[in-house]
């Protein structure tokens, strides 16, 4: 279902249907900017944006459903070790060639089965975000925050969809704020129902898993959904 239908609140930045991801153009499947998510998924996220509400954050979501052409197309990106248009912001210190080695990329995502969101917390009011421009000069996802692309989000130590050990949720090198940060995210989706992947801070997914089996493939739009 559309989180939109759930809790409007809930704010959504769609990376993949931007050029602002690692593959550097909007990524095969994802037709509309929303987020689909099972039933049970969503009315938990909606629990932890309450909860966020009234301390003054709110969630923001990067990723819900995907679709299997969406992995074919990480898949294929992976395999073109001569498309490094993107390197300097995502993977800066991993050589492109270990993507599927160092797990950054697999043929297989949770997110195809529904129940997996990326996501991070923004102080409201939310500031406004100025879109990607395709060419525009790079900066490590790991930089401090002043240096990194501009994301109106609490500063969580690297950007989203940082291909780095720093991304690990309890890299020892976050402290203070960027951890404190961390924490507030995991533990508030962990009331909630979800767990963490503990290689990237920003990966939840709602346990128990409504379809923990089946890897859908229908596109990220609104036709797509029951009417």
């Amino acid at each position: 279902m559309a989180l939109r239908d759930v809790d409007p609140t809930i704010i959504q930045e769609m990376r993949y249907f931007t050029p602002h991801n690692f593959v550097g153009e909007r990524v095969d499947g994802y037709r509309q900017p929303m987020c689909i998510l099972t039933e049970p998924a969503a009315r938990a996220l909606r629990t932890a944006q309450r909860a966020l509400l009234r301390k003054g954050y709110s969630l923001k979501v990067y990723d819900c459903y995907r679709p299997q052409r969406a992995v074919d197309h990480f898949v294929r990106w992976a395999e073109d070790l001569g498309d490094e248009r993107m390197k300097a912001e995502f993977y800066p210190r991993v050589d492109k060639s270990r993507l599927f080695e160092d797990g950054y990329i697999a043929k297989k995502s949770g997110h195809s089965r529904g129940s997996t969101v990326d996501l991070t917390v923004v102080r409201l009011p939310a500031l406004p975000t100025r879109p990607y421009v395709p060419g525009e000069p790079l900066k490590p996802c790991y930089a401090p925050r002043s240096e990194r692309f501009p994301d109106n989000s609490l500063d969580m130590g690297t950007g989203y969809d940082c291909f780095d050990t720093l991304s690990h949720t309890d890299d020892p090198r976050v402290t203070g704020k960027q951890r404190a940060h961390r924490d507030l995210l995991r533990s508030t989706l962990a009331k909630a129902g979800f767990v963490n992947l503990p290689e990237e801070w920003w990966h939840f997914t709602y346990k128990p898993e409504l379809f923990p089996d089946t890897y859908f493939d229908f596109p990220v739009s609104r036709r797509s959904l029951p009417h």
